[in-house]
């Protein structure tokens, strides 16, 4: 089981120890989502991977048969436009040497999971890979289930099994920790904009606050 700290500074996570993977964003998935709003998931799942972008975070996605299922949403291949999703078949995504092998290359030990749907293809790994020795956060507004209850009883789960559940904008957050990091700045308020809701709108008020502020030397 993982040994990582669940509380203090070091539970929370770095963009330097951290690596991403987004699982079956396809189409037949999203067909029978109805734990969350589709489009809420889409808006989500995308913005995860444009922050996991703008930190430099390795991000690896994946399909499963994707000849029936569809290809991942084009939202996601266009945040990455060089990387092929890795196709299974296995169900489960850590049963798959090519992605495992694919995180382990990157040495990091905090694996951030995204996917559809989280009672099957999310909890599989999450549960796995937690006990393979890897600091698991499952993401769970850009991941849904069949049903809220079949995603609810997924997350408890996985909880059970010392997964922790976090939202993309917690992750976005924790990654950023500190607004000094100016380099990053630029490309999460972007982000925002675009993928932040009523967060997004407020950033951009402050922003315009600041803006008329300085402008008017007041």
């Amino acid at each position: 089981m993982s040994t990582a700290a669940k509380s203090g500074l070091g539970a929370l996570l770095t963009p330097e120890e951290s690596v991403v993977v987004l699982i079956d964003h396809q189409p037949f998935q999203f067909a029978n989502l109805n734990s969350h709003e589709p489009s809420m998931v889409v808006n989500n799942v995308v913005g995860l991977a444009e922050s996991a972008k703008v930190f430099g975070v390795p991000t690896i996605l994946t399909t499963v048969l994707e000849d029936r299922g569809g290809h991942l949403i084009q939202a996601l291949r266009d945040v990455f436009p060089e990387q092929r999703p890795i196709d299974r078949t296995f169900i489960n995504t850590w049963e798959d040497r090519s992605v495992v092998d694919a995180v382990k290359a990157t040495g990091r030990r905090k694996l951030v999971i995204a996917g559809l749907w989280t009672e099957v293809c999310v909890a599989m790994p999450a549960i796995q890979a937690a006990g393979e020795g890897f600091d698991v956060f499952v993401v769970t507004d850009a991941s849904g289930g069949v049903s809220a209850e079949a995603h609810d009883m997924a997350v408890r789960r996985m909880v059970g099994a010392g997964v922790v559940p976090i939202t993309w904008l917690a992750v976005a957050s924790e990654w950023q920790r500190d607004w000094a990091r100016e380099e990053t700045v630029p490309g999460i308020a972007e982000m925002l904009a675009r993928r932040g809701g009523a967060s997004g709108v407020a950033y951009a008020w402050e922003a315009q606050l600041l803006g008329g502020r300085a402008g008017g030397g007041a």
